[in-house]
């Protein structure tokens, strides 16, 4: 089952923290309940609870932490913390079953935009990040200004389709040998461009916008493909649905470069992303005791 908050933090042009965790705990056992229910089976029937406990807000993240632990405790089930960005990465098992580590993973969302080495089911190494905004939010910022509203991504991708990418924007490149992203350039870029010109073709705006950051990611990916010689990429996090950058990354396979993409419901935050993640760290070992905490800035290594 699917339960979002997208109409209600619609109205704010944004995610608000408070109202996201007040309506977590609304939702949270309804949603705990259904999905028994739906997949016909009973809590004794789990192995493992796996809930997520960071990065993300920190409020959002301490209702479900606290409702994973109290049915861990309750029902003598091994508790087993989960990293969201370890769940992004996992949707990919989902989505092929063919698919084993060592290989690549471009994680682009709201929060984060890193390049990881993925050595082994829960070992991963990250080669490059973004040093200012994340791409999901640079996506955001960029719907907000030209009058598209949120969620940013969707909007933007599709009034994108309608345009031709003419306008010129700027991209930022750090001197040597690193992966690290820059997207707070672009973003500014844009605003000031709009603010300036208020009558530009937002549509051309949009997908000049789109072509400028995938061929950033196209750059860095393209780098560390030479740096490591694995030929093997995969894509997670919400901004991997985006139509364009999907697009342009299964180009790659030209080049005899195998390229993974989730399924398009499994790229945005989704249960399924953080079991499957749960799945590789219980039968590695790893268990969590009840003083397991939130850790908003949670890193993966």
């Amino acid at each position: 089952m699917i339960d979002t908050q997208i109409p209600i933090h619609e109205k704010y042009g944004g995610v608000v923290p408070e109202i996201a965790s007040r309506n977590h705990i609304e939702a949270i056992s309804r949603v705990y309940k259904k999905a028994l229910k739906d997949a016909s089976v009973e809590i004794n029937d789990i192995t493992a609870i796996t809930p997520t406990y960071g990065p993300g807000l920190v409020g959002a993240l301490l209702v479900g932490l606290s409702y994973a632990k109290a049915i861990s405790f309750a029902n003598n089930i091994p508790l087993v913390g989960v990293n969201h960005i370890e769940g992004h990465i996992a949707a990919n098992y989902l989505t092929y079953k063919e698919l084993e580590p060592p290989f690549l993973c471009v994680m682009m969302s709201g929060g984060n935009t890193q390049i990881i080495e993925v050595k082994d089911y829960t070992e991963f190494k990250v080669l490059g990040k973004t040093r200012d905004d994340a791409i999901g939010e640079a996506f955001d910022k960029v719907a907000r200004v030209v009058g598209l509203g949120y969620p940013g991504g969707p909007k933007v991708d599709k009034l994108a389709q309608e345009g031709i990418a003419n306008i010129e924007l700027p991209k930022t490149h750090f001197t040597g040998e690193t992966l690290d992203f820059s997207f707070s350039g672009i973003k500014t870029a844009v605003i000031n461009l709009h603010h300036k010109n208020p009558e530009v073709n937002k549509a051309d705006l949009c997908a000049s916008f789109e072509k400028n950051v995938t061929d950033t990611l196209m750059e860095h990916v393209e780098k560390a493909i030479k740096i490591t010689e694995i030929k093997k990429i995969s894509l997670a996090g919400g901004v991997s649905a985006n139509s364009y950058i999907r697009k342009a990354f299964k180009e790659l396979e030209e080049k005899n470069i195998k390229i993974y993409m989730p399924d398009l419901k499994l790229c945005t935050d989704n249960a399924a992303m953080i079991a499957s993640a749960g799945y590789y760290n219980y039968i590695n070992g790893k268990r969590d005791g009840l003083e397991l905490n939130a850790t908003p800035n949670l890193k993966i290594n």
